[in-house]
């Protein structure tokens, strides 16, 4: 079998942008979102509406996720032109430049690695250190590993997370997180006074979904019923990148409206790779094809949603009632310590 380095040095070979196909998808991405907002305020029958304000949010997601490879360097690298674009699109979806990068920068650093932290992800920690934690560390666990979060994902994740957090705790290093709280109470205000309506189809619904969706994506692609995890002494990046990166399945229609960013496991082998080229890599190198698996099916929803605690015995994620399960039997024997995904 290869090392994880050979396999990282195919994967260089798909590194290269082609600008002109990279222009086609930002322009194409923005140009269906422009008349899907034209849609929920022309005068058409109020359903006809509403499918435009949710089809706008799932559009939203994939322009996200072209935002997402801008960032990482994978597209328009250097581009003068686009980057006002991003840092517009970046503030109007309360993910601004400044946080997005330190934190995701620091998720695909960290990933699957056992620290006492988490930045840019969401926690989880062993059953021995669930079980020896205070009860309101309990307590704030369960809630992070909730549907509530992914729920309620627009307020608590990025207006408070990736906005009011960052501010507070750095307003120098995250001014444009204070921009983006202002203008996201600016276009409040302006669209309730012309139409509540209109805020909701336009605005407020679409927002919501998008990041219901797109913590939901964040959620599984490090949380799936096959993923592996090591203890920090023996974190490897590409065992994480491999084993604790998962590939959502999905039909064409799926992957063009997340961005392929289903293909988790080879962009954190290599994020270098512009987002429309992961498939053909998944197609090239062998070793990438054979990833841990889940899907948007809501049978699949329900396994990701129930996995809460990290179990070492038996390698693998569990649920709460694994813990409760626990009390009658044997004791675990691993040491607590908390996982950062």
């Amino acid at each position: 079998m290869r090392t994880f380095h050979e396999i990282l040095a195919d994967t260089r070979n798909y590194t290269d942008e082609n600008l002109a196909l990279s222009w086609w998808h930002l322009l194409s991405t923005l140009l269906v979102m422009g008349l899907l907002l034209y849609g929920t305020l022309l005068p058409i029958p109020f359903v006809l509406r509403l499918a435009s304000s949710l089809v706008l949010g799932l559009v939203v997601v994939r322009m996200f996720i072209i935002y997402h490879d801008y960032q990482h360097g994978a597209i328009f690298r250097d581009s003068l032109l686009v980057k006002p674009i991003m840092a517009v699109f970046g503030v109007v979806v309360l993910n601004p430049p400044n946080v997005w990068n330190r934190s995701h920068n620091f998720h695909h650093s960290k990933n699957s690695q056992i620290a006492t932290a988490s930045i840019g992800s969401f926690p989880i920690m062993t059953v021995q250190q669930y079980k020896n934690s205070p009860f309101w560390t309990k307590v704030g666990y369960r809630f992070a590993r909730s549907p509530f979060v992914f729920l309620s994902g627009h307020l608590i994740i990025f207006v408070v997370g990736m906005c009011l957090k960052s501010f507070v705790t750095d307003p120098k290093r995250h001014f444009d997180s204070l921009l983006a709280l202002l203008l996201h109470a600016a276009i409040i205000v302006w669209l309730a006074s012309v139409s509540l309506e209109i805020l909701f189809l336009a605005y407020l619904i679409p927002l919501y979904f998008s990041c219901m969706l797109g913590a939901y994506l964040f959620y599984i692609q490090h949380n799936f019923p096959t993923m592996k995890l090591r203890p920090r002494e023996k974190w490897e990046y590409g065992f994480a990148a491999l084993n604790s990166s998962s590939f959502m399945e999905g039909s064409w229609l799926t992957h063009w409206l997340t961005g392929n960013i289903g293909y988790h496991h080879i962009h954190h082998t290599n994020s270098r790779i512009p987002f429309y080229r992961l498939p053909e890599v998944m197609a090239s190198i062998p070793e990438l094809q054979n990833p841990g698996r889940t899907s948007l099916k809501p049978t699949d929803i329900y396994r990701c949603m129930k996995l809460k605690v990290w179990d070492p015995q038996q390698e693998k994620m569990v649920g709460f009632e694994a813990i409760s399960a626990e009390r009658v039997s044997a004791p675990l024997s691993e040491s607590g310590s908390a996982v950062s995904k």
